[in-house]
């Protein structure tokens, strides 16, 4: 199933209709042809097998065959927050982070970030979630969450079991990574890194920190690798 076409829609509903940017993708670039065989995705884990019916010129029409639980999703729920980084740094770690199988993915700015979000470089972010996620052949495309101040961004994993943060003031592991075990939000700093404030913020909201070596990794680089270590 994995060979077939990845369309993500919002909701399930019969019939089904894909329009928009999904479609155009689908004749433009795509060319799909009518009874051919796809995959829809809804964002729940599952994956419909389904049927194109009939193209018209704006949308085209799906019959579904089959409802199947993908098996790839990982257990576990991983969620990384990290600063926003200047270029398509960012978009990077996105690419990434989708492709190691984190379920969610949030950006922040902090006291030191030297690159700043607005609301066509967030909705990139969920698109590049999106292609990611077709590309690798999952059933859930990570949602991209903005936040505008860091005590937001660090309160959003509340609910987490394991809370980690990977800074320059870091000398040791306050966890063993080899017996992590739940829900893991992985925090990691912008380009400017962390104040000693936001520092003890976190301390505060229950994250332990984690060293990830002597040598200064870029915030792109610590993202990628903490997320792979988790």
């Amino acid at each position: 199933m994995s060979s077939l076409r990845r369309f993500f829609v919002d909701k399930i509903i019969e019939p089904l209709i894909i329009e928009g940017e999904e479609f155009r993708h689908a004749v433009s670039v795509l060319r799909i042809k009518e009874n051919e065989q796809i995959i829809i995705c809804d964002n729940s884990g599952y994956e419909y097998i389904s049927k194109i019916t009939k193209i018209n010129k704006r949308d085209f029409e799906v019959e579904i065959q089959e409802k199947v639980l993908s098996n790839i999703e990982a257990k576990q729920k991983v969620k990384l927050i990290c600063g926003y980084l200047k270029g398509d740094k960012t978009e990077l770690v996105v690419q990434k982070a989708v492709e190691l199988g984190l379920k969610e993915i949030a950006v922040f700015d902090s006291q030191f970030s030297s690159s700043y979000i607005n609301e066509n470089k967030l909705a990139r972010l969920n698109k590049v979630s999106v292609e990611a996620s077709k590309q690798c052949g999952r059933a859930i495309a990570p949602k991209v969450s903005y936040y505008k101040d860091f005590k937001s961004a660090l309160e959003s994993a509340s609910e987490y079991q394991n809370k980690l943060f990977a800074c320059e003031f870091a000398t040791k592991n306050e966890v063993d990574f080899s017996s992590l075990n739940g829900s893991t939000a992985i925090v990691v700093g912008s380009e400017g890194g962390f104040s000693k404030e936001e520092f003890e913020l976190s301390k505060s909201l229950g994250f332990k920190t984690v060293f990830l070596g002597k040598r200064i990794l870029r915030a792109e680089t610590a993202s990628i690798t903490l997320s792979s270590i988790v």
